[in-house]
């Protein structure tokens, strides 16, 4: 039966504390690694990939940053597009600045450079926290997309205004650019998520993830017991805005290709990724890519169905996932403050006990 720990008996400390202790939790992560890895790549189309798949790798890690800081460190922020036009736009002078350099170093680097801009825009919280918090970040959204629209250094001088991501390989394969396979731009994506989402969960579960909780659960008491509460909130937001850059980058450069700030990178994008983390569940890694996967299925699903299938009009298939993604915030938010993650938790428990009735 599911999730029966009859016979698993943990005898070492590493054992009793690793990321999945039940046997059936190790091997389903497995096989879905093993689905990921080695057998998508080799049915995946043009269509999936740039409908379903990369876009949701691609959210997934933006939505991973932004829980890192406001899920783990509770710290709200509404410059998630910015910081993702910030890794962009660092991402692409990089390229054509160094036309040599790996892609991977330029999203890397993409990252690090937003991750010293998210300091910046970090410092008030060190004085303010809650609404007043969520407004300062988001003047730095609207700040950053002006900046980037209204200096012309950034994209190069460009008639046009747009930025242009070159061609760019990984052992000889191209990963970005006009000539670029799916299962190669999958690939790419999948790896680089699949890396610092396990540099996340060890992140979180270290003394840097505590520190983060203890700010997150009551900030005085934290610094009562001895946490910095500077070196964690700053902490907190340049590894978010290091993830979010270089989500950033590689929407740029391995999904759209061409971009323009205002419309790749608008209020919508940190609303988005906002939504994704309510629902996937705050404070959790699964949540971040349960999240991300309702909010890149549920169009692509409406689309097919609705407008493909039975013709609707494509502006009311939007207008209901609009009203779909708002009714369920409120659900979750009054149901399951904590997301689909914990209620996958819960239904894990009673798998656990079922057929017998818990313990009152």
């Amino acid at each position: 039966m599911f999730y029966r720990e009859t016979g698993e008996f943990r005898t070492s400390y590493p054992n009793d504390s690793q990321t999945f202790p039940i046997k059936f939790d190790r091997r389903l992560y497995y096989i879905m690694l093993f689905a990921a890895f080695g057998v998508i790549p080799f049915l995946i189309n043009d269509y999936w990939a740039n409908a379903v798949f990369v876009p949701f790798l691609i959210w997934a890690m933006a939505a991973l940053g932004l829980n890192l800081l406001t899920g783990y460190c509770g710290q709200i922020s509404l410059g998630t597009g910015g910081f993702m036009a910030v890794g962009a736009y660092a991402c692409y002078k990089l390229m054509t600045a160094f036309p040599e350099m790996s892609i991977i170093l330029c999203i890397m680097f993409a990252g690090v450079i937003t991750a010293l801009v998210g300091i910046l825009f970090g410092l008030p919280s060190l004085r303010i926290k809650g609404f007043y918090l969520a407004v300062a970040t988001l003047a730095a959204q609207f700040f950053l997309v002006w900046l980037f629209n209204k200096v012309p250094w950034f994209y190069n001088y460009s008639s046009s205004g747009q930025i242009s991501a070159p061609e760019r390989t990984v052992l000889g394969v191209a990963v970005t650019g006009s000539f670029t396979e799916a299962w190669a731009k999958y690939l790419f994506c999948l790896t680089m998520v699949f890396v610092f989402a396990w540099v996340a969960r060890n992140l979180t579960r270290g003394a840097i993830g505590r520190s983060w909780m203890a700010i997150r659960d009551m900030d005085i008491a934290a610094e009562i017991i001895g946490v910095n509460p500077m070196k964690a909130k700053l902490s907190a937001f340049a590894l978010s805005s290091f993830y979010i850059g270089m989500a950033g980058a590689m929407f740029f450069a391995n999904y759209l290709g061409a971009i323009e700030a205002t419309e790749a990178f608008g209020i919508n994008q940190s609303f988005l990724v906002l939504f994704m983390i309510i629902i996937g569940g705050l404070g959790s890694i699964a949540g971040s890519f349960i999240g991300a996967a309702f909010l890149v299925l549920m169009p692509v699903l409406l689309k097919n169905i609705l407008v493909g299938q039975m013709g609707w009009n494509t502006a009311i298939a939007t207008h209901l996932e609009f009203i779909i993604i708002g009714g369920l915030i409120v659900l979750v938010l009054i149901v399951e403050p904590h997301g689909m993650a914990q209620l996958w938790r819960v239904a894990k428990e009673k798998l656990r006990l079922w057929p017998f009735p818990h313990a009152s």
